[in-house]
Order: C-alpha cells, then sequence, then structure tokens
C-alpha cells in the first residue's frame, strides 16, 4: 500500500499496534499544493515501552546517510517483533531534499534552525512546529542523522551538546556510544540556536545527532553506522529483540571522546581564498601544526598563507568546500576527554 495522504495531524495514527505509512501535507507558500514530508509510524505488537524513539533524516536535503538508513528501517522493522513505538521521518526538511539543498527553497530557511517553530510561520516553521507539538511528545529517545554536506568534513561520529544535568548527560553518552563510531563529539550547544537537538534537550529528551558522511556523497560506512547504530538503540531499549551488536570489525578501538565546548575551539577562515588541507579529520594535532594552506590566484606567484594549529587536539572538524569565504569556521580543535567525564 503506498502512504497515505494526511492534511490534519489527528489523522496520523500513533498508537494502535502494526506500521503505517504517512505523507504529512504542508501547503506551499506561493503556489496551491503541498510539500508531503514522509512519516512512518511502528508500534510493536508485543506490549507497551515507555522508551519510544524517534529517528530523523533529512534535516539538510543534501545530507544523505540519514534519508538511506532511515528509509531502510521504514521497510526493515517488523512490528511483530517489537515492543513499543518508533516513529521515522527520513526527509523531515522534504522540499530542501528534492532540490540537493542545505536549506528548503520554499522559504530559504533551514530546517536545523527552525525550532521550536510556529504554526503560521513560513513551511519550515510549521514543520519544525508540528514535530515538536505532534511528534516530540510522544518519544522519550531522539536521533537526528546528519552528515557534512558541503559544509564540513567529519570523521564519522555520533555527537552532542554539553548536558548539565548528570543523569540525563550520562544517558545521552551511553545513546551515543550504540552507534559504535570511531568519535563521539561534544560540541558548543551557543555555535547556533534553533536545532532539532537543542530543542529535544530542552525537554529532557535523551537527544544525539551525528555527522555520518559529506560532500553530497553517500558514505557506505556512515550508512551502517546509522542504520545499524539506530537497530542497537531499540535492542538497547528493549523495543528489538537481541543483543546489542558491534558495528565495527572485531578489535577496532574505543571509541575516542572529544570536545569543543568553547567557540575559541571553532576557528574561522582568516580570508577568502582556495583551501588546501593537509591533514585529514579525526587527526592528532600539536600546536604549531600545518593544517592546510590558503591560496590566492589573484598573484599566482605569492606564497599560500599557512594555517596552523594554535592548540594541541583532535580535528574534529574542517571546512569541506576548496572555497571557504572569510569568516565561516575552517577547523575545530577539540580536546580528548575520558567518558568518566560524562558518566558512561
Amino acid at each position: 500500500m503506498p502512504p497515505t495522504v494526511v492534511h490534519n495531524a489527528a489523522e496520523i495514527d500513533f498508537h494502535s499496534p502494526g506500521k503505517r505509512h504517512y505523507q504529512v501535507a504542508f501547503h506551499m507558500d506561493g503556489t496551491w499544493g503541498y510539500s508531503l514530508v514522509p512519516l512512518t509510524v511502528v508500534v510493536g505488537a508485543q506490549g507497551g515501552n515507555a522508551n519510544g524513539v524517534l529517528c530523523f533524516g533529512g534535516t539538510h536535503g543534501n545530507e544523505y546517510e540519514g534519508q538511506i538508513a532511515v528509509k531502510r528501517l521504514c521497510a526493515g522493522l517488523d512490528p511483530q517483533h517489537m515492543t513499543g513505538r518508533v516513529v521515522l521521518m527520513p526527509q523531515l526538511s522534504e522540499s530542501a531534499c528534492i532540490a540537493n539543498q542545505r536549506v528548503s527553497p520554499l522559504d530559504g530557511v533551514n530546517m536545523n534552525r527552525a525550532f521550536p517553530g510556529n504554526a503560521r510561520g513560513t513551511i519550515s516553521s510549521r514543520i519544525a512546529h508540528f514535530v515538536k507539538t505532534h511528534v516530540f511528545p510522544i518519544g522519550r529517545i531522539v536521533i537526528d542523522i546528519h552528515a557534512g554536506g558541503n559544509e564540513g568534513a567529519f570523521p564519522i561520529c555520533t555527537s552532542f551538546h554539553p548536558i548539565p544535568d548528570p543523569v540525563q548527560c550520562a544517558e545521552t553518552a551511553r545513546l551515543a556510544r550504540l552507534f559504535d563510531t570511531p568519535y563521539v563529539f561534544i560540541y558548543a550547544s551557543t555555535m547556533a540556536s534553533g536545532l532539532l537537538t537543542d530543542e529535544a534537550e530542552a525537554e529532557g529528551k535523551v537527544t544525539i545527532g551525528g555527522e555520518f558522511g559529506g560532500g553530497e556523497s553517500t558514505s557506505r560506512h556512515g550508512v551502517t553506522h546509522a542504520y545499524e547504530g539506530v537497530r542497537n538503540v531499540l535492542r538497547h531499549y528493549g523495543l528489538l529483540e537481541g543483543m546489542v551488536q558491534p558495528i565495527r570489525p572485531h578489535g577496532a578501538p574505543e571509541s575516542r571522546l572529544v570536545k569543543a565546548e568553547r567557540l575559541e575551539q571553532y576557528h574561522p577562515c582568516p580570508r577568502d581564498g582556495v583551501w588546501e588541507p593537509l591533514l585529514e579529520p579525526g587527526s592528532p594535532v600539536h600546536a604549531g601544526d600545518l593544517i592546510g594552506r590558503l591560496h590566492d590566484f589573484s598573484d599566482h606567484s605569492s606564497s599560500p598563507w599557512e594555517i596552523r594549529a594554535p592548540h594541541a587536539g583532535y580535528l574534529a572538524m574542517m571546512h569541506l568546500s576548496a572555497r571557504p569565504r572569510k569568516g565561516q569556521t575552517l577547523f575545530v580543535i577539540a580536546d580528548q576527554v575520558s567518558w568518566l567525564e560524562v558518566g558512561a
């Protein structure tokens, strides 16, 4: 059966056992018609579970690992072997996904800056408001799967913000480790506002994001970590039968926990230029190490501007495109921290 198109959130059955596919219609602002946002509800046939899981892909339209992994979950999860409820939205900003853009072409809004949304705002704001008021209330675990798009290159990682509450922080860290990524990244909540994960964290939900690829491509490793990681989450919380499974090969080192909670660790590009990176994301660096060069082709005989690490740590992110603009984040150097610091 094809997905059911719904115009009113009250038409979505979030409660009955079984699996239901929907397209939630949000009217366009400039013409007659709708953005049809995919949503799947899976409610286990084996009883209730208080740990409802909400999983999002396509918050940015040019990031594909989450879209693919969540779509696979829409097809693959079998309610006959599950308890509790899972809500899956593989293309949250459906219009951005169709356009292969970071932002929606319908209103120019970055969905990951649109929360908590507005019922009478532009289309991205109305989708965010729908998530805030109809999807968030029925889940306790929130997963927002990202990739670098054309913004940044990351080592494959899960991520979360510094969380003041020690109980919430420890459970979030344990959740992040279920994806068995090489890195787990604690990043500054002050870098941006209006994030889906910000809103979920503020409601006390156990919430993670993550960067599972980049470059508007599809990383097979990123898809594997995203897909199997969500299944591990469902196993961990008892929604899915079976034990948590390792994702990386046997003998892989423990996931490295790194933290960049100070804005001083996010280094802006000092000038326009052509970027020549010399290190890979995830690389350890020492103060003074050469990270890359900026080239000015208005004078092709000029020496490049050498970009060096101002302090030691790990390269948690590097600008991806060859043409960074002045002020854009060029790289992030994070500190390695102990898992004991977050109670995990």
